[in-house]
C-alpha cells in the first residue's frame, strides 16, 4: 500500500512539472487578453528564431575534412614545390585552385607552380600580387582556354606582352583586374592597342556590312576592366577607342549599359576567395618562413658585405670577358706583323706564299 501510494505521489508531481515555461505564460498571456494573435509578430518570430538557429547552425558545423588537409598542406607547401608536378597530377581542379589561392596568399606564386597546378576547366585565376611573368601566364592561358576572369594586379613580371597571349588564347576573357603598383600601371596603358579593335575587312563601305568575325584580335570578349587608380588620360583613350569595355562598374541592381555587372568586376573583390573561404586563415600566416630562392642584387638586405663585393666581382668579370678577348687578339695579330717586319725568314716566307698564289691563279 505504502508503495502504490509513493508511485501515485510522483506521477501527480511529475504531471505538475511545467517543462516549457515561455510557452506556458505565452498561452496564458493570450487567454488573458482573449485576443487571437498578430500574424506579421508570429512571420517576424519566425523568422528571426530562422536566422539565429542559422547563425547557431553555422557556428557549429566544423570544418571538413577537405579543408583541413588543405590547411596542413598549405602550412608545408614550400615542401613539396619541388615535388609538385608529380603530385599535382592526381588532384580535382577546386584542390589545384586553393593550393594557387593558398600559395598567393604565402606569397610563394611563381611561374613553376601556377603551371604545374593550371587545370583546364578553370574559369577564374588570380595571380595579383605575385612573382608570375610573362611566360607562366601565357602557359596559363594556353592550358586553361574558358578564362572570364583574370587578376594580374600588382604583378611586376608581367608586361603588355603577356597581357596580348592571355586576350589571344583565351577568347571567353570578359573581366581583366590590372594596376595596384607602378609597373602595373604601366602595362595596362599599353594595353590599349591591344584592346583596341582591329579592321580585317578595309573593303567595305560601312561598318553596318561587317561580320563580328571581320573585327578581331582586339579582345573582343572583354567587357570590364578594374584598374582602380586609372589616369585620365587612360581613362579618355579607353572610352573613345574602346567603347565596349566598361572601366571600373559600379554596383547597381539594374545594372551598367543593359548589362548586369558579374561579381568578378565589382571593386574590392578577391577573385579566389570563395575557393578558402572554409579554410583556416592561420594557413597563409605561417611566421619564420624564409625563402629558398637565390638572393638577387636588388636586396641587399639579404647579403653581407663580402657577399656583395664577390657578385660584384664576378658580374664585372663577365661583362669584361669579350673586351678582354678582343684585346688578346689583337695583340696576337700586332705581334704576328711585328714578327714578320723584323725577321727575314718570315719575309721570305711571305714572299714565297705570294708567288705560288699568282702562279696558281695563273694557271
Amino acid at each position: 500500500m505504502e508503495k502504490s501510494k509513493a508511485l501515485l505521489s510522483i506521477r501527480d508531481s511529475l504531471s505538475k512539472l511545467d517543462f516549457n515555461p515561455r510557452s506556458n505564460s505565452d498561452s496564458n498571456s493570450n487567454s488573458n487578453s482573449n485576443s487571437s494573435p498578430n500574424p506579421k509578430q508570429f512571420t517576424t518570430i519566425s523568422s528571426t528564431t530562422y536566422q539565429s538557429s542559422r547563425i547557431a547552425r553555422d557556428k557549429r558545423n566544423p570544418p571538413s575534412l577537405v579543408s583541413l588537409c588543405l590547411g596542413v598542406i598549405g602550412k608545408h607547401l614550400e615542401d613539396i614545390v619541388p615535388d609538385l608536378p608529380e603530385i599535382s597530377v592526381t588532384f580535382p581542379s577546386d584542390i589545384k585552385m586553393a593550393l594557387a589561392a593558398i600559395a598567393r596568399r604565402r606569397k610563394l606564386l611563381n611561374d613553376d607552380i601556377i603551371v604545374s597546378l593550371a587545370d583546364s576547366s578553370w574559369e577564374i585565376l588570380d595571380i595579383s600580387g605575385s612573382d608570375v611573368s610573362d611566360f607562366g601566364l601565357a602557359k596559363v592561358a594556353e592550358m586553361c582556354k574558358f578564362l572570364r576572369a583574370v587578376d594580374i594586379s600588382r604583378c611586376d613580371k608581367i608586361t603588355a606582352a603577356g597581357v596580348h597571349e592571355l586576350v589571344q588564347h583565351c577568347r571567353s576573357l570578359e573581366t581583366l583586374r590590372c594596376g595596384g603598383c607602378p609597373r602595373s600601371d604601366y602595362t595596362a596603358r599599353r594595353c590599349l592597342g591591344i584592346f583596341r579593335p582591329k579592321l580585317n575587312d578595309v573593303d567595305g563601305d560601312s561598318w553596318e556590312e561587317l561580320d563580328t568575325a571581320e573585327i578581331a584580335n582586339g579582345a573582343e570578349s572583354l567587357r570590364w576592366l578594374i584598374w582602380p587608380k586609372i589616369d585620365d588620360d587612360s581613362l579618355e583613350s579607353f572610352s573613345t577607342e574602346c567603347p565596349r569595355i566598361i572601366v571600373n562598374p559600379k554596383a547597381s541592381p539594374f545594372g551598367f549599359r543593359g548589362n548586369q555587372v558579374p561579381r568578378e568586376a565589382l571593386p574590392n573583390i578577391v577573385l579566389d576567395d570563395a575557393v578558402v573561404k572554409d579554410i583556416d586563415p592561420t594557413t597563409w600566416a605561417v611566421c619564420g618562413y624564409v625563402s629558398r630562392t637565390t638572393p638577387s642584387l636588388s636586396s641587399p638586405t639579404e647579403l653581407s658585405m663580402a657577399e656583395k663585393f664577390r657578385l660584384a666581382f664576378i658580374e664585372r668579370d663577365t661583362r669584361l670577358a669579350p673586351k678582354r678577348a678582343k684585346n688578346a687578339r689583337q695583340h696576337q695579330r700586332r705581334a704576328e706583323r711585328e714578327w714578320m717586319m723584323t725577321s727575314t725568314s718570315a719575309k721570305a716566307l711571305a714572299l714565297a706564299s705570294r708567288a705560288s698564289k699568282s702562279l696558281l691563279s695563273r694557271n
